[in-house]
């Protein structure tokens, strides 16, 4: 066991995931910034989170610029109420710190790389294809007469009731359209946009118009009749497929700076398939890190994360025949672990669906290459997050 993620960082590793089994414990956040810091020694320069990519933008321009405030970014930076978080809050202002007194080529950069979606909504793509438009300076296209009131499209019913989705309408084939001449016009005119501009600006143009084109068909999947649990794969799928086109389309752009650090659910990044099931619900997928690890061009590595017992989630402590269970035995507070030393064990059973948790299994370990197991139990001298991002480089 080690706390040390410096063994567990292959030669080449371009793209890095760190898993956690649930959102609702705090302790996962805490060594991600902790293990971040670490990594920034060894020339990551980025760090990309389950989080929306068009609104993180915002909170890049802070981490990069000092634009905004720490509490503006917080509220606005982040979809999934994930900028509540303590964690992400220091991570934030860390790497704020870290950056301020650097140049541009050596400064960290924060990055989303989810869509704006929530469990049962999904928004217009009306405010990505204005962007866009305003940047193309085509004053006279009028995207929200076509678009209409933003709630036929951000209501629950839109995602849970086919009948009810805007994404089978003629006003979403027409916003297609639109956004996909507004595409052709961004890149045709690129050579002059860019010289007046920037490649940043016109970079951040095309991910509005990306983002707008995904919502559209995510919005088209949830309109198609099919029951329940097919309704549920396909928006689970779609998800996860836009967030792998996210990411690698972020790497295009941190290649050549350093390799990126990834922090999400187990699910989006684990190699093997994903399954969720509530009831007589269920669904079976790839995650982004299936997708990206199987069309990649540069290294994929995954660390799964693993919980034994939880306050936060009134979890108990896992019984000893389980993955977790093994883990506890082997791991004080919080510790790295090669997957290939986890024996054979059983999933536990013991969670609840609230607690969003998922368990390991055999799959999952075979596909990890290390994992990041918290006890749930503070120890003597394990400090969580005492290396801090901002005295790298001192």
């Amino acid at each position: 066991m080690s706390q040390d993620i410096r063994a567990f960082v292959p030669e080449p590793c371009d793209l890095l995931a760190l898993g956690e089994p649930t959102h609702q414990e705090p302790a996962f956040g805490a060594v991600r910034n902790e293990l971040f810091a670490q990594l920034v020694e060894l020339g990551f320069r980025s760090i990309a989170l389950e989080t929306d990519r068009v609104a993180a933008f915002a909170v890049d321009d802070y981490v990069s610029n000092g634009t905004g405030n720490l509490d503006s970014v917080m509220s606005e930076g982040f979809s999934h109420a994930f900028g509540a978080l303590d964690a992400n809050r220091r991570l934030v202002a860390r790497m704020r710190e870290y950056n301020r007194d650097r140049p541009a080529p050596e400064r960290l950069t924060f990055h989303g790389f989810d869509i704006p979606t929530e469990n049962t909504s999904a928004p217009s793509p009306r405010s990505y294809f204005e962007y866009a438009r305003d940047y193309l300076h085509l004053d006279n296209l009028d995207i929200a007469g076509i678009a209409g009131d933003d709630n036929r499209w951000s209501r629950d019913e839109a995602i849970l009731d086919f009948t009810m989705s805007m994404g089978a309408t003629p006003e979403a084939e027409q916003l297609r359209r639109i956004g996909e001449d507004l595409l052709t016009k961004l890149y045709a005119q690129a050579p002059e946009l860019t010289a007046t501009t920037s490649r940043a600006e016109w970079l951040r143009a095309r991910t509005h118009l990306d983002a707008g084109l995904g919502l559209l068909h995510y919005h088209w999947q949830a309109a198609q009749p099919h029951g329940q649990s097919d309704r549920i794969s396909l928006l689970l799928t779609t998800r996860d497929t836009l967030m792998a086109r996210n990411l690698l389309d972020i790497r295009g752009i941190e290649a050549r700076r350093g390799p990126t650090m990834l922090f999400a659910h187990n699910a989006h990044l684990q190699r093997n398939g994903s399954s969720w099931s509530m009831g007589d619900l269920s669904a079976q997928w790839f995650g982004a890190g299936a997708i990206v690890d199987s069309v990649r061009a540069e290294s994929y590595s995954f660390i799964a994360g693993s919980l034994g017992r939880s306050g936060a989630l009134e979890l108990g402590e896992p019984a000893p025949d389980t993955f977790e269970g093994f883990l506890q035995g082997r791991v004080t507070g919080w510790g790295l672990i090669p997957a290939g030393e986890v024996s054979p064990a059983r999933t536990r059973t013991d969670t609840v669906p609230r607690q969003g948790y998922f368990p390991l299994d055999q799959a999952t370990v075979e596909g990890a290459d290390a994992i990041m197991h918290v006890t749930g139990q503070p120890s003597g001298g394990q400090t969580i997050g005492s290396h801090d991002i901002t005295e790298l480089g001192e």
